[in-house]
């Protein structure tokens, strides 16, 4: 098969398109490259600069190319941007998709696997959260999350394409350093940058019911989740025209806040003590998937730890920012 991979020079696309390109896929890029970088592809990769709601490239793209699966990852993604700019995100995310399944549905691709998130839950009050818990979310960004899901299962029972949601969970690490997340966004690079500057890494809240006070959250590799893609990809085949496989990618494995906090100073050798801080809005006190369903239908597990995450997380973290140690 050939796959295009939207966004797939960001930080999860470009392990996305590396897993899939090193498994034997024929793999074509499309990212306009706003917050993606081109040099984190391989050169067996190619890359399409543009948008996904640029219909004329997308039907380029395809023929050119002979796509015959999307895997599509471009959005905006971003909780607090996503309150502040509801209209931008609909557009960008629900707009972006509804093009791109229009040209996928007009050039006869029969397989669309859908990045989504565990914001579609909202904020569950589950030990574990499975795929069949209710869809809440609570902010925008949560909200194109599931109207995505909607729409993809939508086209795929309408034009007989087969199709997968895959909600993902806290990503972290990096495979190799030069693919690291350099944005300070997600927890681990918000510790990173705290330490760097001097400054306590800050956790918000600490009287939460977990063990410690404070926020459990199941964090997975940005490698396993790449996995997972190409798992998911081939389980695709399986499927008959027109149905959806809809799963959470996980460990099923919680961590505290505050132990992610000590082990990110145990890794960067920082002394400081983590600063706790008023809660935020619409923080769950525990969000960890259930992941049977991935290894029972897919026969996929996630095999690496939140250490490797950290350690992982913090090479690339100095290649990009400079050696903090």
């Amino acid at each position: 098969m050939t796959w295009l991979i939207t966004g797939g020079a960001g930080y999860i696309g470009a392990h996305v398109a590396r897993a899939m390109d090193e498994a034997g896929e024929s793999v074509v890029v499309l990212d306009d490259i706003t917050s993606g970088v081109a040099a984190r592809l391989p050169a067996s990769v190619a890359l399409v600069r543009g948008a996904v709601s640029d219909r004329a490239l997308l039907d380029r793209v395809l023929t050119e190319h002979g796509v015959t699966g999307v895997v599509h990852l471009a959005a905006k993604k971003q909780v607090g941007e996503s309150v502040e700019r509801p209209l931008y995100y609909y557009r960008e995310n629900v707009h972006g998709l509804t093009v791109l399944l229009e040209a996928v549905v007009a050039a006869g691709v029969r397989s669309f696997l859908f990045s989504s998130s565990a914001a579609v839950y909202g904020v569950p009050d589950a030990e574990l959260i499975s795929e069949d818990a209710p869809t809440l979310p609570i902010n925008p960004y949560g909200e194109t999350k599931l109207a995505g899901e909607w729409l993809v299962r939508a086209t795929g029972r309408a034009h007989g394409l087969t199709t997968a949601c895959l909600r993902y969970f806290n990503v972290a690490g990096a495979a190799r350093p030069e693919l690291a997340d350099t944005g300070v966004f997600n927890i681990i690079p918000m510790f990173f940058d705290r330490i760097e500057r001097g400054e306590a890494p800050r956790i918000f809240g600490a009287d939460y019911p977990t063990a410690d006070g404070t926020c459990v959250r199941d964090y997975i590799h940005v490698a396993d989740l790449a996995e997972a893609h190409h798992a998911v990809a081939r389980g695709l085949a399986e499927l008959a025209p027109g149905e959806d496989l809809t799963v959470n990618i996980g460990r099923g494995e919680g961590v505290s806040v505050r132990e992610l906090a000590d082990l990110v100073n145990e890794v960067t050798g920082s002394g400081l003590e983590p600063v706790v801080e008023a809660r935020r809005p619409g923080d769950a006190a525990r969000a960890v998937a259930a992941v049977d369903r991935m290894s029972k239908d897919l026969g996929w597990t996630a095999s690496r730890g939140v250490r490797e995450m950290v350690e992982s997380a913090w090479e690339g973290w100095r290649l990009h920012h400079g050696d903090a140690s």
